[in-house]
């Protein structure tokens, strides 16, 4: 794999009659989670991607985009091709954390506080426009993100499993919004940027709705569930086993090291990323048939996972520099294991 940037999910090779039958049966199913979601969204390849490495790796996906390519869309078919709970917040900057998290309220019948659920109690929790909320708020997250658990008055509620926070921010429209900050960046093991339609993609989608598709009626579509809960908990524990031998693990490390020596940025990768990198890249190599990792896996997955950890210089803004180029050329520094 050579492409820069995940995008469709590698093609399964043809099971045999062999003791790995169980293990090439849950990948094949990994695998067509993908081809189910585009029964509802189309294009958007690399962003499909990142939500079944991310559910894979246990980790959570930012979404970048502007409004209108089917992001809400995106995660809605995912909730229907896994047949899981999903909610969606829409971040406002009125917002507090209890609206997240829930909270105790008193109960007239019992004379008692009990506790109420926020709507971060689901699988798939889809926070719109997260910028949108006072850092107060977006902090509520990061227990949830991190520990999946919620802690109200003293008291830790787990949530559920799976569980996969997807956040959406618009990249042009920073009017009455709060910048993420870095703590908080650093939860999410991915960053997807969902750009505008290429032309014949956009001219498919309205031919779509020319034949009355309807992004409200997921069963119109086709969707069905392709993927349950053991199987996804079965093909992360397969994941979790994908060999990472030495000269690779260096590799990840020496590429996340030069990013923190790069003239063109004020902050390098931290470990937690060349944590991030590692569990990404044995995702993508479980997807693409292997159990082992490769170089072009770690190429392949290091724009996506290391994108939003580092932070140009204001020099390199003022230059109009783009983090990928300045990524593209880390990786392009750091010689390859053989």
């Amino acid at each position: 794999m050579t492409d820069p940037t995940p995008g469709t999910v590698p093609p399964q090779p043809a099971a045999e009659n062999t003791e790995q039958d169980v293990d090439l049966d849950t990948r094949a199913h990994l695998q067509s989670l993908a081809a189910e979601i585009h029964k509802g969204v189309v294009g958007q390849d690399a962003a499909v991607t990142s939500l079944v490495v991310a559910l894979l790796c246990r980790g959570h996906v930012l979404l970048e985009g502007v409004p209108g390519v089917a992001k809400t869309l995106l995660v809605r078919s995912l909730a229907a091709a896994m047949d899981v709970r999903m909610r969606r917040v829409q971040f406002t900057p009125d917002m507090m954390p209890g609206d997240i998290t829930g909270s105790l309220v008193y109960d007239n019948s019992t004379s008692d506080l009990v506790f109420r659920e926020g709507p971060v109690f689901t699988n798939l929790l889809l926070a719109d426009e997260i910028n949108r909320t006072p850092p107060k708020t977006q902090s509520a997250l990061l227990e949830a993100m991190e520990e999946r658990q919620v802690t109200i008055d003293g008291a830790s509620r787990p949530l559920p499993d799976p569980f996969l926070v997807i956040a959406t921010q618009n990249p042009i429209e920073f009017d009455g919004t709060y910048t993420l900050p870095e703590a908080q960046l650093d939860r999410f093991l991915l960053k997807a940027v969902m750009p505008l339609p290429e032309r014949e993609v956009e001219v498919d989608v309205l031919r779509r709705h020319a034949d009355g598709f309807d992004t409200t009626d997921l069963a119109a579509m086709g969707l069905r569930a392709v993927v349950d809960v053991p199987t996804l908990h079965r093909a992360q524990q397969d994941v979790a086993r994908v060999v990472a031998e030495d000269p690779v693990v260096q590799y990840i490390v020496d590429v996340c090291r030069a990013t923190r020596r790069s003239p063109s940025l004020t902050l390098g990768v931290s470990p937690r990323g060349a944590i991030a990198l590692l569990r990404t890249s044995r995702a993508w190599a479980y997807l693409s048939g292997r159990d082992f990792i490769t170089p072009d896996d770690v190429k392949t997955m290091a724009p996506s996972t290391l994108s939003h950890r580092v932070r140009l210089t204001t020099e390199a803004e003022l230059e109009g520099t783009q983090v990928e180029a300045v990524l593209a050329a880390t990786l392009a520094s750091v010689p390859v294991p053989r």
